[in-house]
């Protein structure tokens, strides 16, 4: 039986600059981008049609449709030897792991975000445990210093939208909920190591290298 769905009472601003984030500043990290594939962009597409009529609300096009990984840092703390060995050591670790499948359905209200998500998680945690693993060996951190949170609160998912604003959930959760539509079941086989901004009030990247999971 699926976990009963939490959503929260308010929402607010997803938008607000954490540290080290300003206008310009690119950041690097290791996530799943997903809008190739289509039933879950169909599925994204379906409950953002009934968001339309929120203005607190910014949808995310296919494009930059992506599901939060795990983060590495600001371009311009890395350097280039840095940025070859995670690029080498995602991929060699990668490679003798299967690539997760997973099914999306019915998604959630959160403070900052609606967000579809993935069931089961442990497929995408031991992707990103590995991940973790080559940062903390090239960049020499623990577990504890490694973004963007421990190990134990991650809670894979794909946004649909983000709020940008303080607003109740209650009338964004029931226009969901009035949506029929069936689960999309996706196999994640591959990563991308992307640089990213978030000038425009949306996660744009500028580069993506794809990483093959699995042989």
């Amino acid at each position: 039986m699926p976990a009963p769905i939490e959503h929260v009472d308010k929402m607010q601003d997803h938008w607000w600059w954490r540290p080290g984030w300003q206008a310009g500043r690119h950041y690097y990290a290791c996530h799943f981008s997903v809008g190739e594939h289509a039933e879950l962009a169909e599925l994204a597409r379906r409950y953002q049609e009934s968001l339309r009529t929120f203005p607190g609300l910014d949808l995310i096009p296919s494009t930059w449709l992506h599901l939060t990984m795990q983060g590495i840092g600001f371009i311009d703390d890395l350097d280039d030897e840095q940025v070859a060995r995670l690029q080498h050591g995602i991929r060699e670790r990668l490679a003798g792991l299967s690539a997760p499948v997973v099914t999306f359905h019915r998604p959630v209200v959160r403070k900052e975000a609606v967000y579809l998500p993935a069931d089961p998680p442990a497929p995408i945690a031991t992707v990103r445990d590995a991940v973790r693993e080559v940062l903390g060996h090239v960049l020499g951190e623990d577990d504890a210093e490694l973004a963007p949170e421990h190990a134990r609160s991650f809670r894979p998912h794909v946004s649909v939208a983000y709020s940008n604003t303080a607003q109740s959930a209650e009338p964004i959760a029931a226009a969901l909920e009035r949506v029929e539509v069936g689960p999309a079941v996706v196999k994640l086989d591959q990563v991308g190591l992307l640089e990213f901004h978030r000038d425009h009030r949306m996660y744009e990247w500028t580069r993506s290298e794809p990483v093959r999971i699995g042989q």
